[in-house]
């Protein structure tokens, strides 16, 4: 099987989490939840532009750009949402400068791999898979165009 490695910022990520207790995971999580980039001044005054993430039980929401060929990601999501804004933070982080065959290589299970399922609800596990899933989206209507 000739399965693709994930960009190395991905994968980083992901050995990090993996090598945490349980426990210390959801602490890593809520670091990424204090880390999510805030949205470029051109942005800030375009809510029109970004799509929401439904499958999340936080209100969150996602645009993808693709400048000079390079992916950026940008989310917005509550505070007091840690989880969802951590899983929004992971991808902004972890597709960011990526190429959009990059990104659009990354395995859909990317969030099941994480070690994150043992830590929180399945039901937050699909909104982060829903999260890659549209940011995926995006980036194939953005090609196509």
């Amino acid at each position: 099987m000739n399965e693709i490695p994930l960009p190395d910022q991905l994968a980083e990520i992901r050995d990090d989490f993996l090598a945490l207790a349980v426990p210390d995971r959801l602490q890593m999580l809520l670091e990424f939840s204090n880390e999510l980039p805030e949205l470029p001044e051109r942005y800030r005054d375009h809510p029109d532009l970004f799509e929401r993430v439904e499958e999340c039980q936080s209100p969150v929401f996602i645009f993808v750009e693709v400048e000079d060929g390079l992916v950026h990601l940008y989310a917005t999501a509550p505070r007091e949402a840690p989880t969802t804004r951590g899983f929004a933070s992971i991808l902004a982080q972890g597709l960011d400068s990526l190429t959009v065959e990059q990104v659009l290589a990354i395995p859909d299970d990317f969030p099941l791999t994480i070690g994150l399922t043992e830590a929180v609800s399945p039901l937050r596990i699909r909104g982060m898979t829903a999260l890659l899933g549209r940011a995926k989206r995006q980036l194939r209507e953005r090609a196509a165009a």
